[in-house]
C-alpha cells in the first residue's frame, strides 16, 4: 500500500523555507515582510470599517498588496515548489503502486470501534473578524482556538460551567480578548502579550511588552468550579471581569 509523505517531510521543508526567512531579513533588510507587514495592518483597519465603501476599497487594497507581498518572500516560493514537487512525486508513486481498499463489515467494526460523537466548537479559527459567545444560554465546551485580526469576548454568564476545571486557550495576533466571569467562580490566568495591556478584576498592567503575567484567585487551588484562562497575543489587550 502507497504511503504518503511523512509528517518529517514536511517539517523538513518548514524548517528550511523557515532559515530562507531568516536569511532573507538578515541579509536583504526584510525584502517583502515589512510591505507584508504594512499590507496587514491595512487590512485590519478595512475590515474595521467594512461597513462603509471606503473600507471596502482599504481591505481589497491591502488583500492583493498582501498576496503579492507573500509570493515575494523566497521562503514561500521555495514552500510553493516543494509543495508541487511533492505532489508530483505522491501522484507518480500512488500510479505505480495503487491503494486497495478491503471493505470490512459493518459487523466487525460495531465489535472493535468505539462510538465516538463530533461536537460543534464555540469558537472556530478565524483570521478576520470578531467573535463572541452567543447571547443566549449555551452549552459549555472547553475553548482551544487561534486567531489573526479581530476581539474574542466570552460570556461565562451564560451558560453552566462543569464541577471541574473550564478551559480557555486563546492565541491571538492583533485585537482585544474580553471574558466575563460569575462572581462565584474561581479564576487562573496566565497571559503573555508582546504589546498591550491587561486588566484583571481591578488590578492592571499598563504597559506588557513582551512579558507573561499570572494571576490567581483565592480560592482557586479548592474551588470546584473554577476557570482556567491561557492566552497569548502579538498586539491587543486582555480584560477578564466580574458580571
Amino acid at each position: 500500500m502507497h504511503k504518503k509523505f511523512s509528517t518529517d517531510t514536511l517539517n523538513w521543508i518548514l524548517i528550511i523555507g523557515g532559515i530562507l526567512l531568516i536569511f532573507e531579513i538578515a541579509f536583504f533588510f526584510g525584502g517583502t515582510i515589512i510591505p507584508a507587514i504594512f499590507s496587514a495592518l491595512i487590512i485590519y483597519f478595512g475590515w474595521r470599517k467594512y461597513y462603509r465603501l471606503w473600507g471596502k476599497v482599504v481591505f481589497w487594497i491591502g488583500v492583493i498588496s498582501l498576496v503579492l507581498s507573500i509570493l515575494n518572500l523566497m521562503a514561500v516560493r521555495f514552500l510553493l515548489i516543494a509543495l508541487i514537487i511533492l505532489f508530483i512525486i505522491n501522484y507518480y508513486k500512488s500510479k505505480k503502486e495503487p491503494m486497495h481498499v478491503v471493505p470490512d463489515s459493518m459487523r466487525n467494526r460495531a465489535a472493535t470501534d468505539e462510538v465516538v460523537t463530533r461536537i460543534k466548537p464555540l469558537f472556530t479559527h478565524q483570521l478576520f473578524g470578531d467573535q463572541q459567545t452567543n447571547d443566549m444560554a449555551y452549552g459549555w465546551q472547553d475553548i482551544n482556538i487561534h486567531g489573526g485580526f479581530g476581539d474574542r469576548i466570552v460570556d461565562l454568564s451564560n451558560t453552566v460551567l462543569p464541577n471541574d476545571t473550564a478551559i480557555i486557550s486563546i492565541r491571538h495576533a492583533i485585537g482585544n480578548i474580553q471574558i466575563f466571569v460569575p462572581y462565584e467562580v474561581e479564576v487562573s490566568l496566565h497571559h503573555s502579550s508582546v504589546f498591550g495591556r491587561a486588566y484583571v478584576f481591578g488590578e492592571t498592567d499598563w504597559k506588557l511588552m513582551n512579558q507573561s503575567i499570572i494571576y490567581q484567585t483565592a480560592h482557586y487551588d479548592t474551588a470546584v468550579t473554577r476557570v482556567k484562562i491561557i492566552t497569548s497575543i502579538f498586539s491587543g489587550d486582555i480584560e477578564v471581569v466580574r458580571i
